[in-house]
């Protein structure tokens, strides 16, 4: 391994290629989502398109990660993101023949999201090869400045190219984005694959089942997944409704800047933290965080008020950071190297899965329980509606709160006594 400056800046090259795609991805995201919601009118069709971009990478995640640990990685990560530009091509093509179709919509989200299973597992695990422990921490924050870049910069650049030009061509520039990260990665030409790995013959089952055995045996792995899953499914249960209720109190040029000033908490907190050294109170940030975030996520439902929802959300995502890389900074310390690949795969369709539960729910529980109950003569609407207001969406922010709360229990009882992850320890 040669010296980290050297390594970090190998470790930049392609992160910048992710970043652009991230952005990419994030226009086109909130333009679909714009254009769903506009055509039908229903938060269920917004929480299934969500439910497609993710499901089939969860799904085939394990398929990733075996061949993360034998093959090259640039070559995945490469292929990866040029697949996921044949998704986006589908559905810029079938706009033009059926403009009011969903399905096609969803088809090509899930064939992106197909190919982000080759892509996301190959990139974790040459983070582990390309950079020393030391800059783990630092890592993960670069790698969730590009995630914030999607929700900060997505949401504000789409609504601006949308209103001078068509949803057509907010996904071709997504697709531009995509061949950049490719090219990114295929620039790099030494010290993406690891060491040995790529002439190794690939053996689905027994590398999948190793990697479930290992997981299996590790302890403190498997109380970070228990933490990590119900985290997931309530950042699930808020991405869900968040679009549908801020843009049943506000237009699309609003509900861009409310997304995008939100998304800055999960920026800054994320630049924070990649320009900061390890700590080794992580178990502390950790609880601290996770008790912020659920008070946060209680104010983000508490009002129809859009400037309330926005100081909220900006202060929930900038907790994110904290907990996201306290989290995989303890995985990574936990996981040997050569089961990077496999163990990342397995993670991350076990976490994912509380997000797809999540998206699969929360649409048809706002659409045909929770909202109903708050119109203006709705049950609640005499009552909770007093405290928190009525109107179309308002039982999503019910939900929100009532999730908020949870999260909060959660914190406390599984963080806060004891169950958190042995991270005292760590460098």
């Amino acid at each position: 391994m040669e010296p980290s400056r050297k390594s970090f800046s190998l470790f930049l090259v392609i992160w910048s290629g992710q970043l652009l795609s991230k952005i990419g991805s994030g226009i086109s995201a909130f333009a679909l989502g714009v254009h769903l919601l506009q055509t039908t009118g229903a938060t269920s069709a917004y929480s299934f398109l969500l439910m497609a971009a993710f499901l089939p990478s969860v799904l085939l995640a394990p398929v990733g990660g075996v061949i993360a640990d034998r093959k090259d990685r640039r070559l995945m990560m490469a292929t990866g993101d040029l697949g996921s530009s044949l998704g986006i091509g589908f559905v810029l093509g079938m706009l033009m023949l059926t403009p009011d179709a969903c399905w096609p919509i969803y088809l090509g989200a899930a064939v992106s999201s197909l190919f982000a299973a080759l892509q996301s597992p190959a990139f974790k695990a040459s983070i582990t090869d390309i950079l020393d422990e030391k800059a783990y921490a630092k890592a993960s924050g670069f790698v969730q400045l590009a995630e914030a870049s999607q929700y900060l910069l997505g949401p504000i650049l789409a609504a601006f190219l949308l209103s001078r030009f068509s949803l057509s061509a907010v996904l071709v520039v997504d697709m531009a984005t995509f061949a950049l990260a490719a090219l990114s990665v295929l620039v790099i030409r030494e010290r993406i694959v690891r060491q040995g790995g790529g002439k190794k013959p690939v053996d689905f089952w027994k590398d999948f089942t190793d990697g479930i055995r290992y997981i299996a045996d590790n302890q403190r792995v498997l109380h970070l997944l228990h933490i990590t899953t119900a985290i997931t499914f309530l950042v699930g249960i808020l991405q869900s409704v968040f679009v549908p209720m801020v843009l049943s109190v506000s237009d699309s040029g609003t509900l861009g800047a409310v997304q995008s000033i939100s998304a800055s908490g999960m920026l800054i907190g994320s630049f924070l933290i990649g320009m900061s050294s390890t700590t080794g109170e992580q178990g502390r940030v950790l609880s601290f965080s996770l008790v912020a975030a659920g008070f946060f996520y209680i104010l983000i439902g508490a009002s129809p008020n859009a400037v309330v929802i926005t100081c909220a959300a900006f202060c929930f995502f900038f907790t994110l950071p904290f907990v996201n890389a306290t989290l995989e900074v303890s995985f990574r310390q936990s996981i040997e190297d050569d089961m990077q690949g496999r163990a990342w795969s397995l993670i991350s369709l076990i976490t994912q899965t509380g997000m797809v539960m999540a998206f699969g729910i929360a649409g048809l529980l706002a659409d045909h329980l929770v909202n109903p109950l708050l119109t203006d003569a709705g049950r609640f609407s005499n009552s909770l509606g007093r405290l928190i207001g009525t109107g179309s969406s308002r039982g999503s922010g019910l939900m929100v709160m009532v999730c908020g709360l949870l999260l909060l229990l959660y914190a406390l009882v599984s963080v806060s006594r004891g169950r958190r992850p042995q991270a005292t320890s760590l460098g």
